[in-house]
């Protein structure tokens, strides 16, 4: 994409009943590693112990031999993959995260963000609260652990009615493992069964690497608690499905996978269709289409489908570049864009060239790119964006900068064209992408294009310091 650095928030998954949970969470936070790459972590259970492993880095990194899930005993276990949306990176801030208080032990991982997040942990401090880490999802733990609740459920859904944003929480307890999407349900959380073990996930492809079959989607608004009694569902805040929701468009758009299904969607399905509704509000002439790989391939496919000029892959990425990659020097920091995707000139060569990308933030990466397929003999470019301009931050778990640093946020489709140096440029409507996405408008969250935030937004989160930043 051409993000720039865009990160999304996290991955979570569980297990509960099965003699090898940990290893099925190992497995399902491989298939989640896209939801996040700074770090990574399981927390498992023998029914009276917690035990945890965590670390920095992918989970290859943090999970190098056997020995590292060798401690991770028990028949249940919860593991998280992270992006730091609030909080640095920081080993501590790795989830999940394992506290001890009066009612026993709970880990908690967390995918969102909590938009009143400063305000809360202002009022826990001032009454004597100590913070082990500077993540927001410690937050639900402090508002948990009042000694007057009788136990941990009454607890999290007291916690619950403090708190406002995005959240998908999986908890895990000596006794149970619980699930939770907010009211909203900003971000997907799926059930699934492996026998008679049950599964939580942040999306379906986890669950297909391990074979478990999909049971349903976690309803916004619902708490799932299972234990060795079975499953049993809360809806403390009352049955939303009828009422305001808001899905993150972006899951579709780029973040999940595209062989998940998110919201009741086939994810590549709607990328397709982005591109279907993209080629019919943003036709060109032109000789090939080219995707920026990977989350554009779909969109280039739905484009050329219905603009009937051909596909092909016109730039190459490369596999084995990640987050890690050691940038020794000028040179190596100047050729960065070509590292990972590099133009096939034969492809390009004295060509109309259609570029179908998912998103353009910040626009240095897009302008690079374009720089080297002219350098590869492209005749023309054409820029085609599969979801609209975005021109507002997100404070619900996706690290969109301010408006300072978006470029549609400051710039007209013109002066956005000129600074990208393509012959055109065109964006998909929001009218086109919720088309495409198949629910309802008023089922997604479109604050990054519109604004229009479906929450109360009265202060910002810095994502390493927690300081407010400027309200919208």
């Amino acid at each position: 994409m051409s993000g720039e650095g865009i990160k999304e928030n996290c991955g979570v998954f569980g297990v509960w009943n099965h003699p090898d949970a940990a290893r099925l969470v190992y497995l399902g936070l491989y298939a989640l590693q896209h939801r996040g790459e700074e770090s990574a972590g399981i927390v498992s259970t023998d029914g009276e112990k917690l035990f945890i492993h965590k670390g920095l880095g992918l989970v290859s990194d943090v999970f190098k031999t056997d020995e590292d899930l060798k401690p991770l005993v028990g028949r249940a276990a919860i593991g998280h993959v992270r992006y730091s949306t609030t909080g640095s990176t920081l080993l501590k801030n790795a989830q999940p995260l394992l506290f001890d208080y009066s009612h026993g032990k709970v880990a908690i991982g967390h995918n969102g963000n909590i938009t009143n997040a400063k305000r809360l942990r202002d009022e826990l401090e001032a009454y004597g609260a100590i913070f082990q880490t500077t993540t927001d999802s410690e937050i639900i733990i402090h508002l948990m652990a009042k000694p007057s609740y009788r136990n941990r459920l009454e607890g999290l859904t007291q916690a619950l009615e403090r708190v406002e944003g995005a959240y998908t929480l999986v908890l895990l307890t000596e006794s149970e493992m619980i699930g939770v999407r907010d009211p909203l349900g900003f971000r997907p959380l799926v059930l699934g069964r492996v026998g008679k073990s049950h599964v939580l996930a942040s999306e379906t492809c986890a669950l297909d690497l391990i074979e478990a079959e999909f049971v349903r989607e976690i309803e916004p608004g619902e708490v799932v608690v299972i234990n060795d009694k079975g499953i049993e569902s809360r809806y403390p805040f009352g049955r939303s499905q009828e009422g305001p929701q808001a899905f993150c468009l972006f899951e579709h758009i780029y973040f999940s996978r595209p062989d998940s299904r998110v919201f009741g969607k086939t994810v590549l399905i709607v990328r397709e269709r982005l591109g279907e509704e993209l080629a019919r509000e943003h036709p060109v002439e032109a000789d090939v289409v080219i995707p920026i790989p990977d989350s554009g391939n779909s969109a280039a496919l739905g484009f050329s489908r219905v603009s009937g000029i051909p596909v092909q892959d016109g730039v190459i990425r490369n596999h084995y570049v990640g987050r890690t990659f050691i940038q020794p020097s000028q040179l190596v920091r100047d050729l960065k864009v070509k590292i990972k995707l590099n133009p096939v000139r034969e492809v390009l060569e004295g060509r109309r060239v259609v570029v179908v990308d998912d998103s353009i933030v910040r626009g240095t990466t897009c302008k690079q790119r374009i720089q080297s397929l002219r350098k590869a003999g492209a005749k023309e470019i054409h820029m085609r964006v599969s979801c609209p301009p975005h021109k507002n931050p997100c404070y619900y778990g996706i690290d969109f900068p301010d408006r300072a640093q978006l470029l549609a946020a400051n710039k007209n489709l013109d002066e956005i064209r000129k600074f990208l140096d393509a012959d055109s440029i065109g964006y998909l409507s929001i009218e086109g992408a919720l088309r495409a996405a198949g629910h309802p408008p008023s089922k997604y969250c479109t604050a990054c294009w519109t604004g229009k935030y479906p929450t109360t937004i009265r202060e910002g989160v810095d994502k390493f310091s927690m300081e407010i930043l400027r309200t919208l």
